[in-house]
């Protein structure tokens, strides 16, 4: 059997989650305690020109930078590792191994920069470093092409060479499958590590497998303190010291990762919390970045499985290379169900003909400004719209539904007797959980491709009114958005994650939509303050 060798990279991976800003006290403590806790390999952060240097910070624009960070700490028998994302930093940013505190550095190597990333392992191994091949998103190489990436490395002779799963996306056969491939085409003095990500909660599992797999080859296996790391973590350093010591007779400190954990990484943790989450497996499970399942949440306009869905549809050549535009135009094109919606139209315009309308929306203003709803009420006796929402203070005539997961969050509700007169309007995008809508309209024909928000509901709402015939309408907590997080609706719980970015853009884009229907005959009066309104 080969030997087991364990690397720590809380100060590296562990830095996506807080901009590496962990403290210089912090750093040289989770330093000491990994040293103490007799952990083979310290990968204390990333080399990058692009960063300036910041003594806070496991991130520095070259190898001056970590020795001014580390230099004098006494690393023991631990071997001191940083890490270069290939492109990031010059050869010139590197100085010579001996002038350095680091032993050793792991390059990433990207699959279309693959070649030159080797070759700049091997100008840094002809500095005098270890030198660690690392190449990224490993799932995105097909066998032909990894056994190419192998037998180059094995050209340059590298300390270790790793199955690097950036997303998660292994189980434990494809594991072992990429561990044999690797075996197979390295020299048998070339340590073959292992990086997880607990995207599927399999990070120590196949840790454990590889482990008990690997033969007589040398296996290197990466963990953090209480697995913190990008996305949903990696595994857990404490877990891997603790099989280590129990089936390869290692003697690693335990208790000296559990004193990193409580003396930092559970503070860091309570702001900014890794591990497990439903996007990180609805990416994981479509083998895809994780940007794409983030980017179809935080629009909350979908269901879980509306998401998943969509995932499914990404061209194989996009899926590991987040495409923001590629994703949007899935996400339209999942939305449209283009309908024919003339009846409907009709209907609602023979409904509302002559009528005053009162839109009710989620601003703060709906509580805040109630009174004086209450007697434009009175006064007007308008019909009553919502839009994705009920609000029991002003119980609503129409409901305008335009998001599904809203929709979902309601339906249960909506079966409750005193909803029993009201009428849902839904956009073709929303299906009902049972029998039909009271009337369909065709979603592609009320939104906007050409906005940041192509669906913001209010707009939508409006180029109905316009479609058929509505002259007079009042609004009621629209309150137009504020750069400030958690601020723009009454019930946080309705906040839109993206609101905040696009605070003026979203006021500017939906005042000017009020400004083109006034412009077009259409009356529209404001009962509570609005950023929307041009006359206020």
């Amino acid at each position: 059997m080969g030997d087991l060798s364990l690397l720590d990279c809380t100060l590296r991976d562990g830095g996506f989650v807080n901009d590496w800003n962990f403290g210089r006290g912090n750093m040289i403590n989770l330093l000491e305690r990994s040293v103490s806790a007799g952990i083979d390999y310290i990968e204390v952060g990333f080399i990058d020109e692009r960063e300036a240097f910041d003594p806070n910070r496991s991130i520095t624009p070259d190898t001056d930078g970590m020795n001014r960070l580390f230099e004098g700490v006494d690393h023991g028998r631990s071997k001191i590792i940083a890490m270069i994302d290939y492109g990031t930093a010059p050869i010139e940013a590197v100085c010579d191994a001996k002038d350095s505190i680091l032993d050793g550095i792991r390059v990433m190597v990207k699959k279309d920069t693959r070649y030159e990333a080797l070759e700049y392992c091997r100008q840094l191994k002809e500095k005098g470093y270890l030198v660690f091949v690392q190449p990224v998103s490993i799932t995105g190489y097909s066998d032909e092409e990894m056994r190419d990436l192998v037998a180059h490395s094995g050209e340059i002779h590298p300390h270790a060479m790793s199955i690097v799963d950036t997303y998660g996306l292994l189980d434990q056969s494809k594991l072992i499958h990429y561990f044999e491939l690797m075996d197979k085409g390295l020299s048998g003095d070339v340590m073959i590590g292992y990086h997880a990500h607990n995207n599927f909660q399999l990070a120590y599992a196949n840790s454990i497998a590889l482990a008990e797999s690997a033969g007589s080859r040398d296996i290197l296996l990466d963990g953090s303190a209480f697995g913190m790391g990008k996305s949903a973590g990696n595994c857990p350093l404490e877990l891997l010291t603790m099989y280590a010591n129990e089936h390869f007779g290692k003697q690693y400190d335990t208790s000296q990762i559990l004193e990193m954990i409580d003396t930092c990484i559970r503070n860091i943790y309570a702001v900014s919390p890794w591990g497990y989450q439903m996007q990180y497996y609805l990416c994981a499970s479509n083998d895809c970045h994780p940007k794409y399942s983030q980017y179809l949440m935080q629009k909350k306009t979908l269901s879980i499985r509306s998401i998943n869905e969509i995932l499914k549809l990404i061209e194989p050549s996009k899926k590991l290379k987040f495409d923001e535009a590629h994703i949007e135009e899935l996400y339209l094109a999942y939305q449209k169900n283009d309908i024919h919606d003339d009846e409907a139209l009709q209907s609602l315009g023979a409904e509302l003909s002559g009528k005053i309308i009162l839109v009710t929306g989620p601003g703060k203003t709906i509580r805040q400004e109630k009174e004086r709803i209450r007697t434009y009420l009175e006064k007007e006796r308008p019909v009553v719209f919502s839009i994705n929402a009920c609000f029991e203070e002003f119980p609503a005539d129409y409901l305008f539904l335009t998001n599904s997961k809203r929709y979902l969050q309601l339906s249960g509700s909506l079966e409750q007797d005193k909803y029993a007169g009201l009428k849902i309007i839904a956009t073709s995008n929303v299906t009902p959980s049972r029998g039909s809508f009271d009337h369909t309209v065709d979603y592609s024909k009320l939104i906007d491709p050409g906005c940041s928000i192509p669906d913001n509901s209010l707009p939508m709402l409006l180029r109905l009114f316009a479609k058929i015939g509505v002259k007079d309408l009042a609004l009621a907590g629209f309150d137009g958005y504020t750069e400030k997080a958690g601020s723009n609706y009454y019930n946080e719980d309705l906040e839109y994650d993206f609101a905040h970015d696009y605070a003026l853009e979203l006021n500017e884009y939906t005042g000017g939509v009020v400004k083109e229907m006034r412009k077009a005959g259409m009356k529209i009066t404001f009962v509570t303050g609005s950023r929307y309104d041009d006359k206020h």
